[in-house]
């Protein structure tokens, strides 16, 4: 008898999260699905892993082919214990998000719903990580549920590569306001960062971190965020060798 798939899902925006609820009710149709995700936001959070205070983990809902848990710590700390606590076995698939807001471009370096998906491609699992470029906590994610639905099947049917998963982006909008899916490359750009002086009631200083995102090739038609302006769904590629090849040869000439 076949075993049924067994699907993790984990985010940074909380247990609570919207999206995550979106997202846990459309993979729910591929299979058995185990949710551990932070009890509180950790957005920002990149691949960081806690190592100074204990990790708790509390159950929220167990029922016929669905459990939930909320984890003390980071995203990654969800998929680590996730993978050596509490799942009896190897997951067929981990999915992260649905993100309240864009990872595209350069956010991939910063973002705890991509650092959970690519925790699961270093563990050799089939993962993505989903995001909507709509940042309110009661965004609609209709549309979006019916790309993540499709993206899914086209994984479970094709399969992966180790150390690779993908970085999904999805325009906001209505399902007939999006054109569909591009399968593209990261922008190259940048966040610049600007960090607001102000006082508190007890008139101290503090500083409140505020920016802007810089694209560096505007007029590029093959990058992320041209996918993202133009209504349509960016798929990304993203490996887990930083290695930069080309500069390999360079290196060596230096004499090292």
């Amino acid at each position: 008898m076949e075993q049924e798939r067994l699907i993790l899902v984990t985010n940074d925006d909380g247990v609570e999260a919207k999206g995550l609820k979106s997202l846990v009710e459309i993979v729910r149709e591929f299979g058995k699905v185990v949710v551990v995700a932070p009890e509180e936001s950790q957005s920002g959070m990149s691949h960081a892993i806690t190592t100074k205070f204990p990790l708790r983990v509390r159950t929220v809902k167990k029922e016929e082919g669905l459990e939930i848990y909320s984890c003390s710590g980071t995203p990654v700390d969800c998929v680590k214990l996730a993978l050596h606590q509490l799942l009896g076995r190897k997951p067929d698939m981990l999915v992260s998000g649905i993100n309240h807001g864009s990872n595209a471009s350069v956010s991939i370096v910063y973002s705890g719903t991509m650092a959970a998906a690519i925790e699961g491609s270093i563990n050799k699992i089939n993962s993505i990580g989903f995001s909507l470029v709509d940042h309110s906590a009661e965004a609609d994610f209709d549309a979006a549920g019916v790309y993540v639905r499709r993206i899914v099947d086209k994984v479970f049917m094709n399969g992966m590569w180790n150390g690779t998963c993908l970085n999904v982006n999805i325009p906001a909008g209505k399902e007939n306001e999006l054109k569909g899916i591009i399968v593209c490359r990261q922008t190259d750009g940048y966040w610049q960062e600007e960090f607001e002086k102000r006082i508190d009631p007890s008139n101290r200083e503090y500083y409140w971190l505020t920016g802007y995102f810089s694209n560096s090739e505007p007029l590029a038609e093959d990058t992320d965020e041209w996918a993202l302006q133009n209504k349509f769904v960016s798929v990304v590629p993203i490996q887990t060798d930083f290695t930069s090849y080309a500069r390999v040869k360079e290196l060596k000439k230096w004499g090292f």
